[in-house]
């Protein structure tokens, strides 16, 4: 072993720093890996397997050629012979010198063996096969016995069940090479092997064995264990708890090794741990299953002082069977702004539908043959996934579809950010750049006609709404079975020939963002930050419109004084907030408080009533179903005294900054026009895509009315017990329930099943935003065997996170974390806003809101847009931002750098 010092703590070897786990296997790698992360770990130093090679090599001429016996005898002679090569001379001294500077002459270690990875990368605790318990340990190990434990260690490599396991997996068993640690052995009182997944189906389910003394027990099952299961979701902790009469402990007097003893009288009826000490041994097992990205099987000890160390750490053998075949890779980044959390049936299969047709027509628009689409279809249909109730992109599959657009290179950079990819899920697939440069034409084109194609969507969209939804349309209450299903069908037929044009604006949008801020870095030296700002002004977007008519709407309130009050009474007369609503709003919708108001009121329900939280999930409700639900919406903003003109004021400030910070830092009048001309064109599209997303909210709110219909006629009919059940269901069920399509006719069971399975989904952790699963195994089973991908968040040295500023100012309040969006806008009066994703629906918090904080995002995201225009200091990307900001901490957010910084603990915390 070659020069490790006395105090050395890490896994390389004497005098040389950290080692790799070619050198010293992955158990000692993921060791030292867990310490840089900060996890306690006993102190350790390596024997790497230079020093196996060398005792080996000294004992060929004591063994027979490999080839001349079976090659299990040869192992068998070759164990034998290394058992008795024990280390001496220069390397005695120094493994003996390390001992003594790790634990001191009178302490005792534990060593441990690890077949280090062979060229294939097959190695123990490797993520493709963790070898688990097929090398030797020994334990409480003297000073007198260290020597003859490494030598033992060495032998283990050869040793009968190895051999045979090494021969079943197709791997040469007399080529194994092993390397040893020798660690601070831990006083432990109370041992435990804690498991991220459910060793017995992979469930997500934390499984804790646990013994008293150390871990030697509950491994080799030599002590009584106790169980412990955790439910992530909720922390709930399920004990089986037995009388324990045996556990493993230090040796006695002259003894060597570990040995059973009796459990002391007053531990035996009680659990091993508490359920504190449960939680916190599964919350430090899924931060090692974050840091190695993988489920993982941890081994660690509490000693009496109530510290936890951990002294092993490997993927767990359930969930390695499949990792070195093809992957899937997943992703729902971008996508939980239009269906985040756990969506039902009716929800998933709808956005199903919209992705099909609405891409198809892209990819037709942009130039891709009919014979190329035929040729993906099954890629077209599978672009978005149900991954336990939740909806994520099949982002190989997108990759795929878009890599058809030779000019997809020249925004694939932008398109990956957005989504969320990093890594290994990037293509390496690029069209040639002289086949980029002969599409750039073709793309110049069709750009070119891109504006007036727009209009002409918007304009066919306008006057649908208006037969559908006007003043003079006809209810669609009135409307028969037949008749809704007949306008549902026409609908979403136009839908699969001219939604593309909306999608080609995200086209032209990055490459118009890509443009933009490689000039503006080049002439300014500005950032992203610059460049937010300046896309503030110009003409308002449809989303904007549904803001401030809102804020016009409560504008209008607050000038009636008994309305005003009535909407801002703390006394509710023994009723329920949302009694009340109800009451104020019937006053409203009846004239009570003037003709104007009521009929400001029918007329915003009209153009606005399907902007809501989740206004893309069919299964919620928006304020054209639930009138009342408007009166939530005006109460913040007539509290807070919001009008529209100090609205634009914001705005038109943030731009004039901006523009003020471009002359400053572009002096040049040419370079100036140029930028003013390409940040004209990016304004409107930003305009064009919230327009679009806005009649994306529009599209959905009718497909929910014409099945939230259906579904009454179902429950009417005796098909179903609630109308509302049609949640559960697909619209292809619904629909065929009608047609005669639809095989079989137990609507009422199916959607149990599927509801009973969405409440427990909801209950369950969300899977990791990014994921890859293997290929091998059908999707609706391979989660469990799923790792997630993509950092954690980025902060900076003093803790500050940081983002992508995409909004303007500065501003100081307290953080309200927000999970479910249906809090009560007032909540969020005065309050910097942090959460996950926000989707248009929230505009009601957003306005309410000082400031945005949003984990995912980029500068076209619908958070970034909407900050932008409502003139709120916002970043988006800010990683890991909810888990890292306590609700109610006071925090500063920088709307152009995209910082957070924590100034101090929520109100009321201790310290």
């Amino acid at each position: 072993m070659s020069g490790v010092p006395a105090e050395s703590t890490g896994a390389g070897p004497m005098g040389a720093g950290p080692m790799g786990a070619g050198e010293v296997g992955h158990k000692f790698a993921r060791l030292e890996t867990l310490r840089d992360a900060g996890f306690a770990v006993p102190e350790f130093f390596c024997v790497p397997v230079s020093e196996f090679d060398r005792a080996l090599d000294g004992l060929s001429g004591g063994l027979p050629p490999r080839s001349a016996v079976p090659v299990a005898q040869w192992c068998a002679f070759a164990a034998q012979a290394l058992a008795a090569a024990v280390p001496d001379g220069d390397l005695a001294a120094r493994l003996l010198a390390g001992f003594d500077g790790l634990v001191g002459e009178g302490g005792m270690v534990a060593v441990r063996a690890c077949v280090v990875p062979g060229p294939d990368g097959a190695g123990e605790d490797a993520d493709g096969d963790p070898f688990a318990g097929l090398s030797d340990s020994f334990l409480y190990v003297r000073r007198g016995g260290l020597l003859e434990a490494v030598a033992r260690c060495w032998a283990s490599a050869f040793k009968a069940e190895a051999v045979r396991y090494r021969e079943f997996r197709g791997i040469d068993p007399a080529g194994a090479r092993v390397a040893v640690g020798v660690q601070r052995m831990v006083a432990g009182t109370r041992s435990f092997v804690a498991f991220t997944r459910d060793p017995r189906d992979g469930a997500r389910r934390h499984v804790i064995a646990a013994a008293h003394g150390i871990g030697e027990g509950v491994v080799q099952e030599r002590a009584d264990v106790d169980h412990f299961f955790v439910d992530p979701a909720t922390g709930r902790v399920d004990a089986e708890v037995v009388t324990k009469q045996r556990m493993v402990g230090p040796p006695g007097e002259g003894e060597d090794g570990p040995r059973v003893v009796p459990v002391p009288e007053n531990l035996r009826a009680g659990p091993v741990l508490t359920n504190d000490q449960v939680r916190r041994v599964t919350g430090l097992a899924a931060r090692v299953e974050r840091l190695f990205g993988c489920p993982q099987d941890v081994e660690g000890a509490i000693t009496p002082d109530g510290a936890v160390h951990l002294v092993q750490a490997r993927p767990m053998a359930a969930t390695a069977d499949h990792a070195g075949g093809p992957r899937v890779h997943w992703g729902n980044h971008n996508i939980t702004e239009s269906f985040p959390g756990v969506s039902g049936a009716l929800t998933y299969s709808q956005a199903r539908i919209f992705y099909q047709l609405a891409f198809t027509d892209l990819y037709r628009r942009m130039g891709v043959s009919a014979r190329r689409l035929r040729a993906n279809g099954h890629r077209l249909a599978r672009m978005v996934g149900n991954l336990d109730g939740r909806v994520y992109y099949r982002l190989d599959d997108w990759q795929e579809l878009h890599g058809q657009l030779p000019v997809f290179d020249l925004v694939r950079a932008g398109w990956e950010e957005g989504m969320g990819i990093t890594g290994e899920v990037r293509a390496d697939r690029r069209w040639p750049r002289a086949r980029v440069a002969a599409a750039l034409p073709a793309l110049a084109w069709r750009a070119a006609g891109h504006r007036r194609a727009t209009v002409r969507f918007l304009r066919w969209w306008d006057a649908l709404m208006a037969d559908v939804r006007g003043p003079a349309a006809r209810p669609l209450d009135a409307y028969s079975p037949d008749e809704l299903i007949t306008l549902y069908r026409w609908v979403w037929g136009e839908v699969s020939v001219r939604w593309g044009v909306t999608l080609a604006n995200g086209v032209y949008g990055l490459l118009l963002l890509r443009a933009g801020t490689a000039l503006l870095r080049r002439w300014t030296g500005a950032g992203p930050e610059l460049l937010a700002g300046l896309l503030c002004g110009g003409p308002e977007n449809r989303s904007l419109a549904a803001a401030r008519a809102a804020i016009a709407l409560a504008e209008r309130a607050a000038e009636v004084p008994a309305l005003k009050a009535a909407l801002l009474a703390d006394d509710l007369g023994g009723r329920t907030d949302e009694e009340h609503l109800r009451a104020v709003w019937d006053d409203v919708a009846a004239g009570r408080h003037g003709s104007f108001l009521a009929a400001s009121a029918r007329a915003y329900l009209r153009r606005f009533g399907d902007r809501a939280v989740h206004d893309l999930k069919l299964d919620e409700p928006t304020p054209r179903q639930r009138p009342w639900t408007t009166a939530a919406i005006l109460r913040p903003l007539v509290r807070q005294g919001a009008t529209v003109a100090a609205n634009r004021v914001g705005e038109a400030r943030a731009a004039a900054d901006a523009r003020r910070r471009l002359r400053e830092s572009c002096p040049g009048p040419a370079r100036r026009a140029v930028l003013r001309v390409l940040l004209r064109m990016m304004r409107w599209s930003v305009r064009a895509r919230e327009d679009a997303r806005f009649c994306r909210t529009q599209l959905f709110g009718l497909s929910r009315e014409v099945m939230w219909r259906l579904g009454g006629e179902l429950a009417a009919a005796g098909l179903l017990d609630d109308p509302l059940d049609v949640a559960d269901l697909t619209v292809e069920e619904v629909v065929g329930a009608f047609d005669g399509t639809l095989p079989g006719g137990d609507l009422r069971g199916l959607a149990a099943l599927r509801r009973a399975e969405r409440v427990r989904n909801q209950a369950a952790p969300p899977p990791p935003p990014l994921l890859s699963a293997p290929a091998a195994r059908p999707a609706a089973a391979a989660l469990p065997y799923a790792r997630p991908l993509g950092p954690d968040g980025e902060a900076v040295e003093d803790g500050t996170l940081r983002g992508l500023g995409s909004g303007g100012g500065t501003v100081r309040g307290r953080a309200k974390v927000v999970l479910d969006p249906r809090v009560p806008p007032g909540d969020c009066a005065g309050r910097i806003l942090v959460a996950r994703e926000t989707d248009p629906g929230w505009l009601a918090l957003m306005i309410a809101a000082s400031g945005l904080v949003v984990e995912r995002g980029t500068l076209l995201s619908h958070t970034a847009v909407t900050g932008r225009l409502l003139g709120v200091p916002t970043a988006v990307a800010v990683g890991g931002a909810v888990a890292r900001i306590p609700d109610g901490a006071w925090i500063e957010l920088d709307g152009r750098s995209g910082t957070v910084r924590i100034l101090g603990a929520p109100a009321g915390a201790a310290g």
